[in-house]
C-alpha cells in the first residue's frame, strides 16, 4: 500500500463554496499543498542537506514541471476539475515564473487550482493520487 503523505483540513468546505473562490486563490492553496507534500516525500527517511532536498523539490514543484504533469493527468480530471483547470489557466495574471513560458505558467496554475480545490473540499484520496502521480513521474 502506498503511503499517504497528504494532510487533512480540519473542516473542509463544501464543493459549492470552493467553486465560488477565485481560481487563483485555489491555485495559491494548491501550490502550498503540493509543496508541503513534495517536501515531506523528499525529506522523510533521508539524511540529505537542505540544499539537496530543495533541488529534489523543484524537480516537481516548478511551473515547467507542473505544466508537463498537467498535460499528463488532465485526462484523469472529472468535469468539475477540468473546469477549474481551465478557469485558472485562463485567468489574467500579472506575474509569471522566472524560468517558464507564460503558457507553462498558466497550465501550472490550472493544476495548482485543482489541487487547492481537492484539498479544500477534503477529497484527500483523489488529491493524494494526483500528487503522487506528479511526484512519481519526476522521480523516475
Amino acid at each position: 500500500m502506498e503511503k499517504d503523505y497528504s494532510f487533512l483540513l480540519k473542516e473542509p468546505i463544501t464543493k459549492e463554496d470552493a467553486l465560488t473562490l477565485h481560481p487563483m486563490a485555489l491555485a495559491f492553496i494548491g501550490d502550498a499543498v503540493q509543496s508541503l507534500y513534495t517536501r515531506t516525500r523528499v525529506t522523510v527517511g533521508k539524511t540529505s542537506k537542505t540544499g539537496i532536498l530543495h533541488q529534489e523539490v523543484i524537480k516537481v514543484v516548478s511551473a515547467t514541471s507542473q505544466s508537463e504533469e498537467a498535460e499528463k493527468i488532465l485526462p484523469l480530471f472529472d468535469e468539475t476539475e477540468q473546469d477549474i483547470f481551465r478557469r485558472a489557466r485562463n485567468c489574467k495574471v500579472q506575474t509569471s515564473a522566472k524560468h517558464a513560458e507564460m503558457s507553462e505558467y498558466r497550465r501550472a496554475s490550472g493544476l495548482e487550482a485543482v489541487f487547492g480545490y481537492l484539498y479544500l473540499i477534503g477529497n484527500t484520496e483523489r488529491l493524494n493520487h494526483f500528487l503522487s502521480l506528479c511526484y512519481d513521474n519526476k522521480k523516475q
